[in-house]
């Protein structure tokens, strides 16, 4: 890009004028951000059948929650990701980092789909699995600041966050490309060699998404405001130790993760992965169908992140996102409780006239969760919970004088639990076995469903409550972007936003479904996980009210 062509950007941004240049950035930028996201979600989108070829061994409950774990892992990496890349982007441009990072990401994602399984090669399977979502962490952890960056440093002052608001969409229709590309597959191959191989081919054809992404990219020029650093020698030669060792920077390092990404990423999280996991897991609703519901949900809920954040210029980042974080507050435990009765109304039903309670000596119970899988829940207490938590059949714990033999009640009947603490691996499994073939049957008995019946879902209102969730994911996220460019200095910008943004949506947002499922198989409540999101939100409302500034109407260039 010649000095005159960024002097005709600057002017545009000055006079908030839109040229060709800005769609092409925008376009260009988003399609590539896409990708990054469709290749980092089709792991998350496919949780339950990839449990069952890389954590075999393990129970059911244990081989989910180290898939999540897995999920997290690349979650995890992500800040460190953002300080590399970030420090690159500072260093040699935006233009180059984001075109590497697009690289690693699709090379990663091919690799999982030609990744032997654990039936294949064992135990090196999961942990060759994890390294491979720990290289698409990083690589995302520099894509996402590099895309936000350009974007906001071509707009318009006066429509930044209109025109970044479209990068925050490529997360969503990340996701929901990845939904459609997995239900073609299931559709195409069928439900049992999708399940046995087939869950391989959407990993396998991102190839051909990362050519045509690439060549898109690299039609693009550098940014203005970089090109016009570099040229008059302003470039950070240091940038990480311009950002982290100016006590006046970290505060706002500090306030934009407090005080707006945590709350964004536990909040856009549960819209869009939690969702998904508590239709699959705990109303037992068929994959392709929970896929369908969530990704209506997003097509319909996508333009909304457009129209915070073109909101966002007029009243305010601050104001939308805050607002966001309250309703979430306020409403996730009615709105998941309606989604429940929504979609497996005989489920909701059977709860409410036949609850299942837990009756036992609170030294027996253990936490139900065992990271190597080598550990046998077998007290009276354990049974049936460890039972439960594999239906997904929310109960509550009573406890019992010490000593009490365990027993699982539902509604007014009665069954007794026994003590396998001591008994033989193959008496234990035989007794437990048929413990648990008179439970499931107590379960039916009393209307509690094996699984949701499709013809019994009320799709329009689960549609709805589904949009209203996502709608608040879209008032966070729709203006975060502006946001945090607006709040940095141009020389450590990419370091400085990519750090507090990555450490917020990949450890607080990425340990969500993890973190929430196991609260939920702990506690046996349903609704248990949703403690989560709500207490992070409140978290973020309270520092963002008391600390993030109003940002929209800086000028950047």
């Amino acid at each position: 890009m010649t000095d005159q062509t960024t002097s005709s950007v600057a002017g545009h941004a000055a006079s908030g004028s839109v040229g060709k240049e800005d769609f092409k950035v925008i376009a260009a930028s988003s399609a590539g951000t896409v990708f990054e996201w469709f290749d980092f979600f089709l792991y998350g989108s496919m949780a339950v059948v990839i449990s069952k070829h890389f954590f075999a061994g393990v129970n059911e409950s244990t081989a989910f929650i180290l898939t999540l774990l897995a999920f997290a892992a690349g979650f995890a990496v992500r800040p460190f990701g953002a300080l590399v890349f970030g420090a690159l982007g500072d260093i040699w441009g935006r233009k180059k980092t984001f075109i590497f990072t697009l690289t690693l990401m699709g090379a990663a994602t091919f690799a999982v789909g030609l990744l032997p399984t654990y039936a294949q090669i064992g135990v090196a399977s999961p942990w060759i699995l994890v390294a491979l979502r720990m290289i698409q962490g990083l690589s995302l952890g520099g894509v996402y600041g590099g895309a936000a960056i350009y974007v906001a440093e071509h707009a318009p002052d006066d429509k930044r966050g209109l025109y970044t608001s479209w990068i925050q969409t490529t997360a969503t229709v990340g996701m929901a490309l990845s939904l459609a590309f997995i239900f073609a597959t299931r559709t195409v191959l069928g439900e049992e060699t999708f399940n046995a191989w087939g869950w391989r081919v959407p990993f396998l054809m991102s190839a051909g998404l990362l050519g045509i992404t690439m060549w898109i990219q690299l039609q693009l020029n550098e940014s203005p405001v970089y090109l016009k650093m570099k040229a008059s020698g302003k470039t950070a030669k240091t940038p990480l130790r311009d950002a982290f060792t100016n006590w006046e920077n970290v505060k706002i390092v500090l306030v934009a993760l407090f005080g707006a990404v945590i709350g964004q990423a536990v909040i856009w999280y549960a819209a869009q992965f939690y969702t998904l996991f508590f239709l699959e897991r705990v109303l037992k609703v068929d994959g392709p169908v929970a896929n369908l519901l969530i990704a209506a949900g997003l097509i319909i809920s996508t333009p909304m992140y457009v129209f915070f954040g073109w909101l966002s210029d007029k009243i305010g980042r601050k104001t939308v996102m805050m607002a966001a974080c309250f309703l979430a507050v306020i409403t996730y435990f009615p709105l998941f409780s309606a989604l429940t009765s929504a979609v497996n109304p005989a489920l909701s039903k059977a709860v409410a006239s036949s609850p299942v309670t837990v009756y036992a000596d609170k030294s027996e119970c253990s936490f139900q969760f065992d990271l190597l899988g080598g550990k046998i829940f077998s007290s009276s207490c354990d049974i049936p919970r460890s039972f439960l938590a594999r239906a997904g059949v929310t109960y509550d714990s009573v406890e019992a004088p010490a000593g009490t033999l365990g027993e699982m009640r539902v509604g007014d009947q009665v069954l007794p639990a026994f003590r396998g603490n001591e008994l033989p691996a193959p008496e234990l499994k035989a007794k437990r076995a048929e413990w648990e073939k008179q439970a499931g049957a107590m379960l039916s008995a009393a209307g509690y469903p094996l699984k949701a019946e499709t013809d019994q879902i009320n799709i329009p209102l689960t549609i709805f409550i589904l949009v209203c969730i996502m709608t608040f994911a879209a008032m966070v996220y729709g203006p975060m972007a502006a946001l945090l460019v607006e709040l940095f200095p141009a020389r450590i910008r990419y370091t400085s936003m990519s750090l507090p943004y990555h450490m917020g949506t990949g450890w607080f947002g990425g340990f969500l479904p993890m973190t929430a499922f196991a609260i939920v198989a702990e506690t046996g409540n349903i609704y248990s996980g949703l403690w989560y999101p709500i207490i992070f939100a409140a978290l973020t409302f309270v520092v963002g009210l008391l600390f993030l500034p109003q940002t929209h109407k800086r000028v950047i260039h």
